[in-house]
Parts: C-alpha cells; sequence; structure tokens
C-alpha cells in the first residue's frame, strides 16, 4: 500500500490498526529520513545524523542545511546526493517518514519540529534542549496528537538498560527509605541556568524518571555571590533563550513522596565529577554518572553515619552490583542513539509512547522553567503545571527597563 493510499484509507480505518496491518505486510520496509543540520547554529547535535546509516531499516533520503560549505560537507558524510539549504523545502520535496532535528540551539526546534509534523512525517527524534518554554512544548504536543506523530529527544540516559536494575534495588529496598534525590550539573564556566539547560536537562530528565512528576519547586539563582536581579538578565548562549545568573539552588517536591535538588555553580572546582545525580537511602545511596561508562556506583550503608571500614563504589551493571557487564554492544548502542532510534521505531509501529517522548521532554522544559519562575517570584514554591507559559525571563527583564 503507497503511502498517500495508506493515509487517504485512515479516514475509515482506525490509524493505529491500519499501520500495523500495512506494516506488517511489508517486513524489508526502509524508513525515509530527512536530516536537519545547521553549521554554525548548533551544527548536527551529537551524532544525531549519522546514527540512521547504522540502522538498516533506514535510508537517509536528504539533508539540509543554510551554510553552504555545511550541506555539502553533510551531503558527503552521511552519502547522499539529494540537499536543501531550507528544512520547509526539503520537506515539502521529499515528505521523509522520519525527521532528525540535528542542532542543538533550541530556538530551532519549536518550528522544526512542527514543520515536520505538518509535512506528514510519522516520527521525529530531537536533539535536547527539547524547546525553551512550556508554551512551545505545549504546541509540539498538542501537534503530534492530533497528527498521531511519535517523537523521542536524546535524552540517552533515559535509554539505559542499568535503569531498570536501579529500579529493581530500590523496590526491592536495598537503599532502605529513600530520603532524596541531588542532581548537580557540570560546574564549568557554564554554571548556573547555562548549565541547567545544557547538562540539566539530562539530570531533570532522570530525576522525572526516579521521581515521577513535580508537584512543586522552589528555587534562588545568584551572580557572583549575591542573589540575581532583573538587571542580570541578558541573552543567553546556544540559542538557549534569556539566562542570569552564575548559580543555582532548586528544590522540587515530586509525586513519590521525595524531594529533588539540583545545584550548579560556575567553576565550582569538581572537574565535571558531580554530573548526574544520586539517589540518596538510609541504607545507602546510588551515584549516576550522566553519559559514562559505567552509568551508576552503589555506595553501601547510612550516608550519615561515619563507619571505621571502607564504603567501596561499587558499579551497578545489567546484571547487578559488582557484575561483569555481559550487554556492552546495548549500552554502546543506548550512547551513539542506536538504541533511541530502534525504539522510535518500533513505537511507531506498535503505537506505543518512546521511551524519552513527548510528554517526558515537555515535563523536562518545564522543570527547568520553574526554577526561573520561582526565583522571579523571590524564591516561593511553584506549582505544576505552571500557569506562566512563555519564559518567565522575558517579563523579569522587563520590570528592569
Amino acid at each position: 500500500m503507497k503511502r498517500r493510499t495508506l493515509l487517504a484509507a485512515a479516514v475509515a480505518t482506525p490509524w493505529a490498526n491500519l499501520i500495523a496491518t500495512a506494516l506488517s505486510s511489508q517486513p524489508s520496509r526502509r524508513w525515509r529520513v530527512g536530516v536537519i543540520g545547521h553549521t554554525g547554529r548548533g551544527n548536527y547535535g551529537h551524532g544525531l545524523d549519522t546514527v540512521w546509516m547504522r540502522i538498516p531499516s533506514a535510508e537517509i533520503v536528504a539533508v539540509c542545511d543554510p551554510d553552504k560549505a555545511g550541506l555539502q560537507s553533510a551531503k558527503q558524510r552521511l552519502k547522499t546526493d539529494v540537499g536543501f539549504s531550507s528544512y520547509q523545502k526539503m520537506l515539502a520535496a521529499i515528505q521523509p517518514d522520519i525527521v532528525a532535528i540535528c542542532p542543538r540551539h533550541p530556538d530551532q526546534h519549536h518550528n522544526m519540529a512542527l514543520a515536520a509534523i505538518d509535512s506528514g512525517a510519522r516520527g521525529i527524534y530531537v536533539e535536547k534542549p527539547f524547546c525553551r518554554t512550556p508554551a512551545e512544548a505545549d504546541a509540539i504536543v498538542k501537534s503530534c496528537k492530533a497528527k498521531r506523530v511519535k517523537l523521542a529527544v536524546a535524552h540517552r540516559n533515559r535509554y539505559h538498560p542499568v535503569l531498570a536494575v536501579i529500579d529493581k534495588m530500590i523496590a526491592a529496598g536495598q537503599l532502605g527509605k529513600i530520603l532524596e534525590i541531588r542532581g548537580r550539573g557540570k560546574g564549568d564556566r557554564r554554571g548556573g541556568t547555562e548549565d541547567l539547560w545544557v547538562l540539566g536537562s539530562h539530570v531533570l530528565n532522570l530525576v522525572h524518571y526516579f521521581g515521577g512528576a513535580p508537584k512543586s519547586c522552589s528555587a534562588l539563582i545568584k551572580k557572583d555571590g549575591r542573589l540575581a536581579t532583573a538587571r542580570d538578565v541578558y541573552p543567553g548562549n546556544e540559542g538557549l533563550g534569556p539566562l542570569i545568573g552564575n548559580e543555582l539552588h532548586a528544590r522540587f517536591d515530586m509525586e513519590r513522596g521525595m524531594v529533588a535538588y539540583f545545584d550548579s555553580i560556575a567553576n565550582d572546582g569538581t572537574q565535571n565529577a558531580g554530573f548526574g545525580l544520586q539517589i540518596v537511602g538510609s541504607l545507602g545511596l546510588i551515584d549516576i554518572n550522566c553519559d559514562r561508562t559505567p552509568l551508576a556506583f552503589l555506595v553501601p550503608g547510612n550516608p550519615f553515619k561515619p563507619s571505621g571500614t571502607p564504603r567501596p563504589w561499587t558499579a551497578i551493571s545489567t546484571d547487578g552490583v559488582g557484575e561483569a557487564e555481559t550487554k556492552s554492544e546495548l549500552i554502546d548502542a543506548v550512547l551513539h542513539h542506536d538504541e533511541p532510534v530502534r525504539d522510535l521505531l518500533s513505537c511507531i509501529v506498535d503505537d506505543k509512547r518512546p521511551k524519552c517522548n513527548v510528554h517526558e521532554a515537555a515535563a523536562t522544559v518545564e522543570m527547568i522553567s520553574a526554577v526561573f519562575a520561582s526565583h522571579v517570584e523571590g524564591g516561593r514554591a511553584i506549582p505544576f503545571p505552571l500557569d506562566e507559559r512563555e519564559h518567565p525571563l522575558t517579563r523579569y527583564a522587563a520590570s528592569a527597563s
């Protein structure tokens, strides 16, 4: 069944059943992938373009890049002769099944995602940060729902198989009572709100995974040790939108009863070692290192009680604490996006939500926005969902003029 015929028939047939039937009769189907990049403005993310070359059922049919030299380089790298300087023209001409939104700068993602959905794409894989405001996320969620499009965001750690092992450890009581979750960014020169967006989005995505939906957020942001004011708002790097300060401390009340914290201080001296989160329990803690291998370590014992014996940091593998890792290839596939992409394609066929879907990504954006919203309101607890859907710093900066 041709794609146009399939879409026309969907008027009379439930979409999910029709797609499943059509695809089951096409075991050798190849997904037509359109790649969106932007050299000098986020480029192609962390390998979101080349991953499709390792997926047997996928074929890159076109790439777009408004930078002439960047487009030529991308065509050679992705082994395609079809290139465009405009993603709107590419989507209209090619109408790909899958669209890879690769640039790291999130100010482009909203328009790119909506254009991909409107073009008839079945799936979208987008670099993080997802978008800049809850309002932008709302529009993408609404459009995905209306057109039944599956969207996944490249928070790779969300796909890591060790997360399931940690879930079982917590359920079995190996950490005792869960007391809190503590997250940090890299704490490098970007410390503060830039770190919150670029690295903290990974951390908060995992906080959401372990803690459930956030219920409220209270936060304060500092500039060189003092509370940041409206006059400290400045245009952010990498298309992040307005930023403020170089230090932040945020507290989230989570659905599952635990409290989660996120902290970031510019040039904190930790050499990036704090990037990730710790699940702190009465009988021990689990340290999760974003984007690293091993992903997680168990530190046994009451974390607040002195011990006369060493407390080793023991790696957690897919087979358990201290066990040799037997699924290194799967973990490598997670870190290089192969597994998230396979999950996305499977979810299109089976009409399921990807592991890091549009709703999960929107929640991460809202958690970040809540940090700004609380600071603007003097650090008071801001309930979820946020009433203010645009960027809180836009209003805050205007108050200083």
